[in-house]
């Protein structure tokens, strides 16, 4: 109880927010590549997380997959929030890109909170303007951006995210992000490693500062 009491002190709630929270909420660990939301699911509860990194994509109904933005420590899912207040099934895709822990915070409570916690209230709308904020990002760069932009982008983003020069992730999988096919990606990435600007390995790629 004292641990989950430090880690959601992080979060900046008042006292009164904090011990609703251990009373009501259920901390969660996941490994990496374990689900946290399906497309089509009803959320009961609304996840925050607390360590780990948490990627958020919509899936159309062929199955492609388009990477919307990452869930930091300290930080919750707009579309998740969404979800919960209008109670409809959820149209995103959430997954652990890595090990992470998760506060899972009861929908019904949502609304309640808003109007009794100041704390609560401020940590939706900056999670609600923050993710906005990314999505128009993720918007401009699909409409805008050529793909090896868009490759570069997406790779400076992920190291950022991380905080790791090293992307642990196949050609398939960044593909799948970026909602384009394997030997594109492999092309690309090919380019960039004949530019010295990242170097290729199995399943891994490491950054450069060139890049």
């Amino acid at each position: 109880m004292i641990q989950q009491a430090e880690e959601l002190n992080l979060l900046n709630f008042e006292t009164p927010l904090l011990n609703k929270i251990l009373e009501n909420g259920q901390i969660r660990e996941f490994k990496a590549m374990d689900s946290i939301i399906d497309t089509g699911q009803i959320i009961s509860y609304m996840p925050i997380v607390l360590s780990g990194l948490v990627k958020v994509s919509r899936v159309d109904e062929e199955g492609r997959e388009l990477l919307l933005y990452y869930i930091h420590p300290n930080e919750g899912c707009a579309f998740t929030f969404s979800c919960c207040t209008q109670r409809s099934p959820s149209e995103i895709k959430a997954v652990a890109e890595e090990n992470s822990k998760l506060l899972m915070v009861p929908v019904h409570l949502m609304d309640e909170w808003l109007t009794r916690y100041q704390t609560w209230k401020a940590f939706v709308m900056q999670t609600m303007s923050a993710r906005f904020t990314e999505l128009l990002k993720t918007i401009d760069q699909v409409a805008f951006q050529n793909l090896d932009i868009r490759l570069v982008n997406y790779l400076k983003q992920k190291t950022k995210s991380t905080g790791s020069s090293l992307v642990n992730l196949s050609h398939k999988q960044i593909a799948e992000d970026l909602n384009t096919n394997r030997v594109v990606i492999s092309r690309l990435l090919k380019k960039l490693e004949d530019q010295k600007k990242i170097l290729l390995y199995r399943n891994q790629i490491k950054i450069l500062r060139a890049l």
